[in-house]
């Protein structure tokens, strides 16, 4: 079954194209991406990466990554941009 996290997302547009993407509550979740959908698959597999170096480690995982649970509705805030 696939984990659920919440967290803040900072999408940074850059001058030559494309986001990098911070989570101010994650320090160590820095990725980049040249359309929104790449930035969250990427950051999808920066999560990943980030879970299994906390359990390599032997660290309990930061009390910021909240999972939710998969069976009840949660809240997506978003930025959309109209022209």
């Amino acid at each position: 079954m696939t984990a659920i996290y919440k967290l803040p997302l900072v999408l940074d547009p850059q001058p030559e194209g494309g986001y990098t993407v911070t989570c101010p509550l994650l320090p160590e979740l820095i990725t980049e991406g040249d359309t929104v959908h790449e930035v969250l698959e990427n950051v999808s597999d920066a999560l990943v990466a980030i879970i299994e170096t906390y359990e390599d480690l032997g660290r309990p995982l930061p009390s910021v990554l909240q999972q939710v649970a998969q069976d009840r509705p949660f809240w997506l805030e978003t930025v959309v941009a109209v022209p």
